[in-house]
């Protein structure tokens, strides 16, 4: 009887090994999504993949991912709000299975970063990268943000010590300005960004479900091709950051005018944004800030959501190599 049900129970396992490697190998073969993820590996080796903390003048704590040779060109990726480094995981394999050195950091306040109760607006954002580069002794790195990682790129950038930047990209990004002013008739009521804090404030638990599951990645369209997992790995990402820091946040990128920053930056700086983006609306972003940048370029994506590095790997990913070597 104990030998038989040894049998048995080895049985099982090897079924449920087998059923489970037939299903992934079946999702990485059909999904097109999966093959830009990756993307077509190098031969030279790669690096050993890193993470580490460096700590800001205050004593923050800023958590990092490096991999890929320390000698290939580096690629900066900047979250959006309330995520982590972990929203970069498509980009950041792809472009590390390219042959680039890729880093990504959890802002302050988010993720696996010090949960700050000061700090937490655009100027030490921006002084945070740069310590980061010092720190990381990036030269000619490509910067690219995604929300309001994009206004952290656009602040930085325009700050940046000379020959730390080489490109930049803003991927539905907050700049010029959100919020509805006499200055910007186009954008979002301030009453939106209070809606934020009270829902934050009252049941954040519950807020970064509905966040994901609706707008952010276009889950609420008639159609739309819904992901549990993403919805569960953004809820994870965001309350793995501080509340305090988060409400502060909302102000950070909703009322914060990069007009400034925008025209500073010298570099060729690509802007990407969906026109179906019901987080940061195109209209009031992306066109406004490519007449900004003396060296700008848009580029529409029809019908794409606010979170469409995500949702649409196989054609970001792409697009951003292009410019990248270009």
């Amino acid at each position: 009887m104990i030998i038989d049900a040894k049998r048995r129970n080895a049985s099982r396992r090897d079924v449920l090994v087998g059923t489970a490697g037939a299903l992934l190998a079946a999702a990485m073969i059909e999904s097109p999504a999966m093959a830009a993820a990756i993307g077509k590996p190098v031969t030279s080796k790669t690096g050993t993949k890193t993470m580490g903390m460096i700590k800001t003048k205050d004593g923050t704590e800023i958590f990092y991912k490096d991999w890929g040779p320390k000698d290939a060109q580096p690629i900066v990726f900047h979250h959006g709000w309330p995520l982590s480094a972990d929203d970069w995981d498509a980009q950041m394999i792809f472009f590390l299975h390219h042959g680039f050195r890729v880093i990504a950091h959890d802002r302050r306040g988010h993720g696996r970063s010090t949960q700050t109760s000061i700090g937490n607006e655009m100027d030490t954002y921006a002084a945070d990268v740069i310590e980061l580069a010092d720190a990381l002794d990036l030269k000619g790195a490509v910067h690219v943000g995604h929300s309001t990682g994009g206004g952290e790129v656009a602040r930085y950038v325009a700050r940046a010590k000379p020959g730390r930047v080489s490109k930049a990209v803003l991927i539905g990004a907050v700049p010029p300005i959100m919020v509805k002013s006499d200055k910007n008739p186009g954008g979002l009521p301030i009453e939106v960004f209070d809606g934020f804090r009270s829902a934050l404030a009252a049941n954040r638990a519950q807020f970064y479900i509905d966040v994901p599951t609706g707008p952010f990645y276009g889950f609420n369209r008639s159609g739309a091709k819904i992901s549990q997992g993403v919805i569960d790995n953004w809820w994870r990402q965001g309350m793995m950051g501080g509340a305090a820091a988060h409400y502060d946040c909302i102000k950070a990128f909703s009322e914060t005018d990069f007009t400034e920053d925008l025209k500073q930056i010298q570099v060729p700086t690509l802007v990407m944004h969906g026109d179906d983006d019901q987080i940061v609306p195109y209209a009031d972003a992306a066109p406004l800030s490519v007449k900004l940048l003396k060296r700008g370029t848009l580029k529409t994506y029809k019908g794409l959501p606010h979170g469409m590095c995500t949702t649409h790997p196989e054609i970001i990913n792409p697009d951003l190599l292009a410019f990248v070597r270009s």
